[in-house]
């Protein structure tokens, strides 16, 4: 059976969109869940441009990844440098990862308008650095940037620099469609012509400007390429890429590829919003495959039908990729998520225990009404299932706190002071906190509270914090969802709090990352 690589560009191309900028931390969250969605290449950044990519390399090597190779990105040398004293390709070399992707020029223009150096040296550029790396890392793919306009403007020079990439030793040639404008016909044919001079694999990387991105990319395929380049909810610069959320499910669906499991394509929809939520982004609703509307139904004939057959008004099954059908006017869907949740948590759940389906239903209904999403908080969600089902049990109440912001020069940092007030059990613990700022000083306090009385607490760290402002348009009145992560040096949980007090949200998510910890420690 034909098989076809999926190499996955978020973490480096997808940051390049606008209001997209993820932190280590983050980074190192999506590869883990990309690894576990199947995805084959996790490109995880340009280790010659900036601390945090290197900072991501190194602890990258540390991730459990089962089957993803982490690959770093960078460029072609400079024409002032050799190979072996070129900064970009040397850094790539220091990252150390399985595989190296590097880009090159296609274009006569951009040879001549951008590096400004003849067609032949350019030639010599590609040829002299995928030798250099392919002589020290295991697997070099070369990306051949503007490769769809380069041809069309000068199809003898494009391939040619094909020839240089492959004879250095490339071990995939990917066709770029770097500014976005090529058709599906165009990119059929010039692959067809490719591959006439061309012997080593082939792949296809897509952006959007046309909206056709998607589409070339199966187009692609469809003609023999081995590797198909994306990113996320089609993150990236300008239009964005290539939407792998779409692209996977039509090359196993659509065309019997077998490129990930059944049960990762399960998980498309949860990686999807996963993504978002560090993105720190709303939800795209009608996006095919994975969107809110994607399998939703309103009304009329459309809802009749669907209730009698779902295929009347769906194209697959929602349920292949982690979506389900909604019918709008009377939305019954999601108990078979809840039940999925339950055996995932490991918490008895009866199959027939309608009753308490429904209640954890209309709970979780309200809770996103008012602003909740636990994608990115399973923690949060987690101690929901628990406390609906009677598994949770309080740790501590609190009686009360207070936070002190003070600035006492213009030219210094603010100082940040929370006091506390809780009881646990009989006993009242007051005590105080300070931090860099209202947030890490309650978060200080609270676990100075309850250190004494749950020793584990001493290994919870604040990994990461997020606000989103939820109605933007009530200003500083606007209800808010803050997004925590937290972890223990063996695992990491995010937990989440809305509120129209910044401060109330972050304490709600503080809790729940807390009770989260201890709950884990009573069940082991």
């Amino acid at each position: 059976m034909r098989t076809v690589q999926l190499y996955d560009t978020t973490l480096r191309d997808g940051t390049q969109a606008e209001e997209i900028a993820f932190s280590v931390e983050d980074k190192l969250r999506i590869a883990q869940r990309l690894d576990d969605l199947g995805i084959h290449y996790i490109e995880g950044g340009w280790p010659g441009s900036n601390p945090k990519d290197l900072a991501f390399f190194r602890q990258a090597k540390q991730l459990p990844l089962k089957q993803a190779k982490v690959v770093a990105f960078g460029s072609t040398r400079k024409a002032r440098f050799a190979a072996r004293h070129d900064p970009n390709l040397r850094a790539l070399i220091r990252a150390e990862t399985p595989a190296v992707t590097l880009f090159g020029k296609s274009w006569d223009f951009h040879v001549r308008e951008a590096l400004q150096i003849p067609l032949r040296e350019n030639l010599r550029l590609i040829a002299d650095s995928v030798a250099f790396l392919k002589s020290r890392v295991p697997e070099v793919i070369y990306d051949a940037e503007h490769f769809f306009d380069g041809y069309k403007a000068n199809p003898s020079y494009a391939l040619e620099t094909l020839r240089a990439a492959e004879r250095a030793g490339a071990d995939c040639l990917v066709l770029c469609d770097t500014n976005g404008g090529t058709l599906p016909s165009e990119v059929a044919r010039i692959i067809r012509e490719a591959q006439k001079e061309i012997k080593s694999p082939l792949g296809i990387h897509a952006h959007n400007d046309a909206e056709m991105a998607v589409a070339n990319s199966i187009v692609a395929v469809e003609q023999g390429v081995a590797q198909v380049h994306g990113t996320i909810n089609g993150f990236g610069e300008r239009c964005g890429n290539a939407n792998l959320c779409s692209i996977i499910p039509n090359l196993k669906i659509k065309l019997g590829i077998d490129c990930i499991a059944d049960d990762q394509l399960a998980r498309l929809r949860e990686t999807a919003r996963f993504v978002d939520e560090l993105a720190n982004l709303p939800h795209f609703t009608r996006q095919p495959y994975v969107g809110d509307s994607a399998f939703a139904h309103k009304g009329g004939v459309h809802v009749d039908a669907v209730r009698k057959h779902p295929g009347t008004y769906e194209h697959i099954r929602p349920e292949r990729v982690g979506n389900s059908q909604r019918v709008l006017v009377s939305d019954l869907a999601g108990k078979a998520n809840i039940l999925h949740k339950a055996a995932q948590y490991r918490l008895p759940f009866p199959r027939k225990d309608t009753v308490k389906l429904r209640e954890i239903l209309e709970r979780l209904k309200d809770l996103e009404h008012q602003g909740y999403q636990f994608e990115g908080a399973e923690g949060s969600f987690e101690l929901l299932m628990k406390k609906a089902l009677g598994k949770h049990r309080r740790f501590f109440d609190l009686i009360g706190f207070r936070v002190i912001v003070e600035k006492r020069k213009e030219r210094e940092d603010p100082i940040s002071e929370a006091t506390i007030m809780l009881r646990v059990g009989d006993h009242v613990e007051h005590t105080a906190g300070v931090g860099n700022g209202p947030v890490n000083a309650l978060d200080q306090a609270l676990r100075k509270a309850l250190e004494k009385f749950y020793p584990a607490l001493k290994e919870v760290r604040l990994i990461d914090y997020k606000v989103r402002v939820l109605a933007a348009g009530k200003g500083t009145a606007a209800r808010v969802r803050v997004l925590i992560e937290s972890g223990d040096g063996k695992s990491k949980w995010g937990t989440v709090g809305v509120s129209e007090n910044i401060l109330e949200a972050s304490w709600q998510a503080l809790v729940d990352s807390i009770e989260y910890k201890l709950l884990k420690g009573d069940e082991e």
